[in-house]
């Protein structure tokens, strides 16, 4: 973990400009044995250029055999051990899509889903329905009025949404009303903790009128709530690093996380490709000491276990890298937050890929190419993804040095 006690004492507000690439999943594995990883096989005249110019290594994102999750890997990125600091599901969505989570507020991610005539669950992403489609079942929820809390509703992405409880007395430690197969009915709100028994009642309180509102909304006729959270008070970038930090990013939890750590979030569309990311980055530059870009269909292929997507996507961002060199930043950091191999079809505990590439402040190595296999014999060695943040601020001379 980054010892904020001592980073507030040697930061600099002085230094250089740093920029953090982070394409989700990227870490990989051969489909057959003594092949290629996605990223080995993808043709990267960019990426490679930087690594022969860099230093690579690999980060492993929370401790050796464990496969994290995107919020606790960025979390790490970002310099917070996630073992230590903790953020639920609930309250990255909402604060990904702009809902304010105060303390006190409990923040909840919410899914459609199908369910049939004896209300059990056929489809939990209710057909993956479009976010049009998802946001006029958010109106129709938008009706719920629950004695003693206020609810701020919004639609997210697709088959998604978030909700924030406002009230006294609200707790957030209440199991997941999903029961994640089909067959069965969806679970009621249920209590972790004595202290969330009346939180869990306002939202089984809830979930009765939604069952009654979205009655005949085939395929999104109910609704299932996870990631149930409060809002984490997580030190902040200006406080502890002294950056003016911003992200670009599409997908609402990582803008989420990102205001968290109290980055700006840059608005985007979720139409945006990698080139329009990357123009948005060059857009607000000038503006900040630190951007975090975030890509995520090399995560989200590799989930649907197509190596040839993924391979492509990567292939897409080093095709349009040259926007981003163009910008010169001192620092520059490719990495991912986790491994999704297409051939596991999931996240998974094997360290990533990364290259940092600052040319006034450090030692190339004898990479020849950005792939894993190169990385294993990288300078910066297998090293905790929670150390990154130190390693970019040392190379941007952002830090002083430790006693006499």
């Amino acid at each position: 973990m980054a010892n904020f006690d001592l980073t507030r004492q040697i930061a600099t507000e002085q230094g250089g400009k740093i920029l953090l690439l982070v394409m989700d999943g990227l870490g990989g594995l051969p489909m057959t044995q003594g092949g290629l990883t996605e990223l080995e096989a993808a043709r990267t005249p960019n990426l490679d250029r930087l690594a022969r110019e860099g230093s690579c290594g690999l980060s492993i994102p929370v401790a050796r055999g464990i496969a994290p999750g995107s919020g606790p890997a960025h979390l790490a990125l970002f310099g917070y051990d996630p073992l230590v600091y903790e953020i639920g599901r609930g309250v990255l969505e909402a604060t990904g899509i702009g809902l304010e989570v105060n303390p006190g507020d409990v923040a909840i991610r919410g899914n459609f889903c199908t369910v049939d005539e004896q209300g059990l669950i056929t489809d939990r992403r209710a057909g993956r329905i479009s976010t049009e489609e998802g946001a006029k079942r958010v109106a129709l929820l938008r009706q719920i009025e629950i004695p003693g809390v206020t609810i701020d509703i919004e639609i997210a992405k697709e088959y998604r949404f978030a909700m924030v409880l406002r009230g006294e007395g609200l707790n957030a430690a209440i199991a997941d009303t999903d029961p994640q197969r089909t067959g069965v009915a969806p679970l009621p709100a249920r209590a972790l903790d004595p202290a969330a028994e009346y939180t869990a009642g306002l939202v089984n309180q809830w979930l009765a009128q939604a069952r009654e509102v979205l009655r005949g909304q085939e395929p999104a006729n109910m609704a299932t709530l996870r990631g149930f959270a409060m809002e984490p008070g997580l030190p902040k970038y200006r406080d502890v690093y002294k950056l003016k930090a911003a992200c670009v990013a599409v997908y609402p939890m990582y803008k989420g996380v990102a205001k968290l750590v109290g980055m700006d979030v840059i608005p985007t569309t979720a139409h945006d490709t990698t080139r329009d990311e990357f123009e948005h980055v060059a857009r607000i530059w000038n503006d900040y000491d630190f951007v975090f870009c975030h890509i995520k269909y090399t995560d989200s292929r590799g989930e649907d276990g197509n190596f040839d997507a993924k391979v492509k996507v990567i292939e897409e961002v080093d095709e349009a890298l040259p926007i981003l060199l163009d910008l010169k930043p001192d620092v520059l950091i490719v990495t991912g937050d986790h491994s999704t191999p297409a051939k596991y079809r999931a996240h998974s505990w094997h360290p990533v890929p990364t290259l940092l590439w600052a040319p006034e402040t450090h030692m190339p190595d004898r990479a020849q190419s950005f792939g894993e296999r190169e990385c294993m014999g990288g300078a910066l060695g297998q090293f905790p993804a929670v150390d990154l943040m130190m390693l970019a601020l040392a190379h941007a001379k952002r830090l002083g040095k430790v006693g006499a």
